[in-house]
């Protein structure tokens, strides 16, 4: 897991831990203060409507997406299809399907 307080976490994917969208992922789109960031999934949560987010209600994986960084490091901005495309990526490369009895076949994030 990532130190929240290292640096800035814009384009690192997130599992969210609590509210009803808890379980899901979403990407970070701006760094507000050390315990406040935006975060957008390109469907439910849009890049111009994003979710503010306490970050101890987030589970900051190790996985970085170079193409939604780069994008809002150049131009501030970033569509919802490469939101799409970079969690998709996520979910098909870096998830792990985790078995045990108190994890029910959970996947969650290396």
């Amino acid at each position: 897991m990532v130190d929240p307080d290292s640096g800035s976490l814009i384009g690192y994917v997130v599992r969210i831990l609590k509210g009803r969208d808890a379980g899901q992922y979403a990407v970070i789109i701006e760094h507000i203060n050390d315990r406040i960031v935006l975060i957008a999934d390109g469907e439910k949560k849009r890049f111009d409507q994003p979710k503010k987010k306490n970050t101890r209600h987030l589970e900051i994986c190790s996985y970085v997406s170079p193409e939604v960084r780069d994008s809002l490091l150049q131009t501030g901005r970033v569509t919802n299809g490469k939101l799409r495309y970079a969690l998709n990526k996520f979910r098909s490369e870096y998830l792990i399907e985790e078995k045990g009895d108190d994890l029910n076949g959970e996947r969650r994030c290396n």
